[in-house]
């Protein structure tokens, strides 16, 4: 049991070297902000003691002795002299790789949703500018056509009128409406000239 408990301590050393590595790595290729270091570290210790502590209570029942402590020291020295190069080049190739998928991910999103709905949304704009242009357009033209009818009709209708503005006036002026009624028939006549000879 012994031996079998050195050995987990020792492969414990060397798990805790390879995400200490792992942790400075990554914590140095994103840039952390400093003061987030210490918290960071913390927590580090913090897991680490645990796991170690249910590693030892698998192997042994929890049993804190010297061997412990030299299988843990032994696998930190292992660690650091052979494998601690290795695992850090491979942390910064794994970064790199995914930053670059990232990126490639971000490229291909670019191309086939952003730009095509920028080019869409344009494209719309040109469509609806169009179409106001072309609708202003055939409104001038349909009320220069138009316009001649309206002229005949005025024309037509002004006899019929003024007996009955005359008729109604006596009337109409009991209720001071008149007035209103003529400053409103002058402001739309304004209005629809103004109109007609743009």
């Amino acid at each position: 049991m012994q031996w079998v408990t050195m050995a987990a301590m020792l492969l414990s050393g060397l798990g805790m070297g390879i995400v200490f590595d792992g942790y400075r790595v990554v914590s140095n290729e994103l840039k952390f902000p400093k003061w987030w270091l210490p918290v960071l570290d913390v927590v580090y210790w913090m897991a680490a003691a645990l796991i170690v502590f249910r590693v030892l209570y698998a192997s042994n029942n929890g049993e804190v002795r010297a061997y412990v402590f030299i299988g843990l020291a032994i696998g930190v020295i292992l660690y650091y002299l052979l494998f601690s190069k290795i695992v850090i080049i491979i942390v910064k190739w794994v970064i790199s790789a995914v930053r670059a998928l990232i990126n490639f991910v971000l490229k291909c999103l670019n191309i086939l949703i952003v730009k095509p709905l920028l080019l869409l949304y344009k494209l719309v704009l040109v469509i609806l500018g169009f179409g106001s242009a072309l609708t202003i357009f055939l409104l001038k033209i349909v009320i220069q056509l138009v316009r001649p009818f309206w002229k005949l009709l005025i024309w037509m209708v002004r006899p019929v009128l003024r007996p009955m503005g005359r008729w109604l006036s006596p009337y109409i002026t009991k209720w001071h409406v008149i007035e209103k009624l003529n400053k409103l028939g002058l402001f739309f006549a304004q209005l629809w000239s103004k109109w007609l000879r743009r």
